[in-house]
């Protein structure tokens, strides 16, 4: 089992990058697991239609701690099994911590034994790799693939190369490595050829383009990903090359970050400074 985290900055559509992928991936025969790692438990909603599920938090929260795994698990498009980790009530406690409760829960309850048969486990996951719960799929093992969703904004690249640092760090001492960067474009200028050069700076690939198009909004509406909406769709078929870019992916690296007056001559260069 393949067991991938995918980070970014917030906002940066980590989730419905997430989704559309696994819908992907699901086409192509893949058993998937999805546990949403943020604290808002939307990283199922379209796998799930438009459904809300009780993230693991409000069932300990409610029944206490005599859980069983169909308490905690929904099965979503494709056979998707799909958990939400959630987060504490508001203004009280670290979110992170529900994502260590919630994968703790998962293993105890055999959600990963072999007998589930999965060929993928997918973690989506805050940014901030600061936060120890944030930080604990690549901190703990759990998650041996990372993949992080960027723009050619300069937050999200600032953000990306943030959670480098952190990859860097914890692969010291692990297995965890970097697989690629994923561009969800924002339709800045020389988006694409910039996001390639901040790759090769890092040492690994942007392993996909996604370009912009608003049948993504379209099928949220209608409580849906791109590929379950409108299969046909130019954009159902970007999220099907992503799918297939993640499968067939084997450059797996360490990171290196750039210092930040590296990162800056490389937004100028490409004039989003100017």
């Amino acid at each position: 089992m393949r067991k991938v985290a995918i980070y970014g900055k917030g906002g940066i559509g980590k989730s419905t990058t997430t989704q559309n992928t696994v819908a992907g991936l699901v086409e192509m025969g893949r058993k998937v697991m999805v546990v949403g790692c943020d604290p808002k438990a939307d990283s199922t909603r379209l796998l799930l239609g438009g459904l809300a599920q009780k993230s693991v938090l409000d069932t300990l929260r409610e029944e206490g701690e005599d859980v069983e795994l169909e308490d905690i698990r929904k099965a979503g498009y494709g056979g998707t099994w799909c958990v939400e980790s959630g987060g504490p009530e508001p203004g009280v406690g670290c979110a992170g911590r529900g994502i260590i409760t919630s994968i703790n829960m998962l293993e105890s309850l055999g959600a990963y034994d072999e007998d589930e048969e999965l060929d993928y486990a997918f973690y989506d996951v805050l940014g901030d790799v600061v936060c120890g719960g944030f930080a604990m799929p690549i901190r703990d093992g759990k998650a041996q693939e990372i993949y992080i969703v960027c723009s050619g904004e300069m937050m999200a690249m600032y953000a990306a190369n943030n959670i480098s640092k952190g990859i860097t760090k914890f692969a010291q001492s692990g297995d965890v490595r970097l697989g690629g960067l994923i561009c969800n474009s924002r339709k800045v200028d020389n988006e694409k050829e910039m996001i390639e050069k901040f790759a090769e700076r890092l040492g690994t690939q942007m392993i996909y383009f996604v370009p912009r198009d608003n049948d993504v909004q379209r099928a949220e509406i209608n409580r849906q990903t791109v590929i379950q909406w409108k299969p046909d769709a130019p954009q159902a078929g970007e999220y099907r090359g992503l799918a297939k870019a993640i499968d067939e992916n084997d450059n797996f690296v360490i990171p290196t970050p750039l210092e930040i007056e590296e990162l800056e001559e490389l937004l100028m260069e490409f004039g989003l400074m100017n």
